[in-house]
């Protein structure tokens, strides 16, 4: 999983750096750190999940589905927390900050798409 998750990040963090580079190009300050915030709190919660995931496959029992929900309903929870707050300083522009959480989806799916034409 580690090398998957590294490769999703550098994939993410290249499609944010250059999604960013051009919002402040075309809608300046609030669009570039908009992208950069919603790709920051993507990439923390891949991290945060990936890292679960990591930690239950080398655990020697199974955790328990409750446990795994609660802890992904906090996780979500603390997600719609931070993005609630950065709305309210009023500093990102809100499509900005969605098109920097897109950031993560599209770079694990094109990663994905990548590694199966690999080995088929």
């Amino acid at each position: 999983m580690t090398d998957l998750r590294t490769r999703v990040t550098i994939d993410a963090a290249l499609i944010v750096a250059v999604t960013a580079c051009a919002a402040a190009w075309v809608a300046g300050r609030p669009a570039m750190l908009g992208v950069l915030a919603g790709g920051i709190l993507a990439l923390g919660g891949f991290w945060w999940l990936s890292a679960r995931i990591d930690a239950a496959t080398v655990a020697a029992e199974a955790p328990r589905v409750s446990a795994w929900g609660a802890a992904a309903g906090l996780r979500l929870a603390a997600m719609a927390v931070a993005v609630a707050a950065l709305f309210l300083t009023g500093l990102f522009h809100p499509v900005a900050l969605v098109i920097g959480l897109s950031a993560l989806p599209c770079a694990l799916l094109a990663r994905g798409f990548r590694m199966a034409g690999e080995g088929a």
